[in-house]
């Protein structure tokens, strides 16, 4: 386990001051769960495109334990959560952003963990796979421990400064929807076969000031709000509803049945219409119009499980989890062009500028146009051996989540490729 580097204090806390006048979205953060606009996509024209085991990498650090949560940077840090089989620890860790040498270690949680020898949980599931987000003044993370979801804040220096269970939570599949920043608040999800919630927690106190009850059923997506019109609304798919509330408050704007009962994917918007996908019990991509109270626009069958969508220029970009990329028109949900890649996805696809950076299970990186003609292929490029988490890309730099097995023992890593 690391532990905090005393050499580093005095500079860590003058890191601390800057980072609370520095906004998350300013340039070269990737500040929450998709990033810095919570759809996945990052205006750059300077990321990488070629690496590999040896060539391109800036820095490689090993990462104790195990998880799926994505890289969050901000300023010159690098977060990721991990969960620590024996002894058992759930913990936020904290990199420096140039040279990955590991600033301080945050114990969030000790004991506590799920029973995983029912085996109720998906082989595939961690229990550190929710994503550290920012206000910029504080770091906040969801994990479930002890039978319930609950959501900490820490300093920016890594000191647990509140901490509020949200939901018991019934394990089925696993949990890793990530929290989201929303004006005063911080937005929650605990969807689960006792019967989850959504809420919004005060920032600063963690005091719960809406509580929103949702079915019981198993479900993982994360919160999403998007801008219809004048009006935010939190976007919530999965539990065979899309449901759009007031973030503010949590009031129902608008419910509707559709979706599936089990989504996983963020919702990305075009001010009009939401994006639904999922893959259990039926597979489906579709559309609603959020501003005529969740109206089902379109529809199909496609299986995109697991990895978010992306919107750009009219069209929506999937990865579907067998290994499929495929390309619809926003508007009513015709395919454009597919193309098969090969592999598993569970990781999410980014958008950088114009190209869409997608990495497999195995972790194949492919990159190509997020164009309308046809499917161009820019690069493909391989670093390690399993890959779950989504990448985060940060100016010219892309920071990658990978596991590969060292001396017959898996071993996770965080890397930062440059150009």
């Amino acid at each position: 386990m690391f532990r905090p580097i005393t050499a580093l204090c005095i500079a860590c806390s003058l890191l601390a001051v800057v980072a609370k006048s520095e906004s998350p979205t300013s340039a070269g953060n990737w500040p929450a769960w998709r990033g810095p606009q919570g759809d996945g996509t990052v205006e750059s024209t300077d990321a990488p495109t070629k690496w590999s085991e040896s060539e391109h990498v800036r820095w490689q650090v090993a990462i104790p334990g195990r998880g799926h949560g994505s890289p969050m940077v901000f300023g010159d840090r690098v977060y990721v959560p991990t969960a620590i089989a024996d002894p058992q620890q759930q913990c936020v860790l904290c990199f420096d952003r140039q040279t990955g040498k590991p600033v301080w270690t945050a114990i969030v949680h000790e004991g506590g963990f799920a029973n995983r020898s029912k085996r109720s949980a998906n082989e595939k599931a961690s229990l550190a796979s929710s994503t550290v987000t920012t206000d910029g003044q504080r770091l906040f993370i969801n994990f479930l421990n002890d039978s319930a979801v609950r959501t900490t804040a820490l300093s920016m220096d890594g000191d647990i400064l509140w901490q509020t269970p949200v939901s018991d939570y019934e394990l089925h599949q696993g949990y890793g929807s990530s929290p989201l920043v929303h004006g005063s608040l911080v937005l929650v999800a605990a969807d689960n076969k006792a019967g989850g919630a959504v809420v919004g927690l005060d920032r600063e106190t963690g005091r719960i000031v809406w509580k929103h009850d949702r079915p019981k059923k198993p479900n993982y997506s994360s919160p999403v709000v998007v801008r219809i019109g004048d009006q935010d609304q939190l976007i919530m798919t999965g539990c065979d509803l899309v449901e759009s509330l007031d973030p503010a408050t949590g009031k129902v704007i608008w419910s509707v049945e559709g979706a599936t009962t089990e989504c996983v994917t963020s919702t990305p918007s075009d001010g009009r219409l939401v994006f639904s996908s999922g893959g259990y019990p039926k597979n489906h991509i579709a559309a609603y119009a959020a501003d005529d109270n969740g109206s089902l626009v379109w529809e199909n069958a496609m299986r995109s499980y697991v990895p978010s969508l992306l919107l750009h220029d009219g069209h929506l970009f999937a990865v579907l989890d067998e290994g499929i990329a495929v390309c619809l028109a926003a508007a009513d949900g015709d395919v454009i062009w597919r193309k098969r890649l090969g592999g598993t996805f569970t990781s999410s696809p980014v958008l950088v500028g114009d190209r869409i950076y997608a990495t497999d299970e195995d972790g194949k990186t492919h990159i190509y146009l997020a164009s309308a003609d046809g499917f161009q292929r820019i690069a493909e490029n391989e670093i390690g051996t399993s890959v779950f988490a989504t990448p985060a890309i940060s100016g010219d730099l892309i920071f990658l989540r990978f596991a590969k097995y060292v001396d017959d023992q898996r071993q996770e890593f965080l890397a930062c490729i440059e150009n």
